[in-house]
């Protein structure tokens, strides 16, 4: 159980994405925090990024190891594809 709230876990999470964000921009792409819910962190990335075969691994092992080590070791990050923003929850 993650022991802070969503709305305590925003302004790390956003740090977190802040320091991964310059890797991102190398190759043209972007991230955005798009929500955080029930401790799983809802990101999209944005420009080269979008459609690249490497994105999933950006996820899991860039933003996602990130935030496990710096934070806490059970919160989730979830790809939003492009337009699904409004349907979070079926994402899964």
């Amino acid at each position: 159980m993650i022991p802070f709230t969503d709305e305590e876990l925003e302004p790390v999470v956003r740090d977190v994405i802040e320091k991964v964000r310059p890797s991102i921009k190398l190759d043209g792409g972007d991230i955005e925090l798009i929500a955080i819910k029930e401790g799983v962190v809802y990101v999209q990335l944005q420009g080269a990024c979008i459609g690249c075969g490497s994105a999933g691994t950006t996820i899991k092992f860039g933003v996602e190891r990130q935030i496990k080590t710096l934070i806490h070791p059970d919160i989730t990050v979830m790809s939003v594809p492009q337009g699904w923003e409004d349907k979070l929850d079926q994402l899964g």
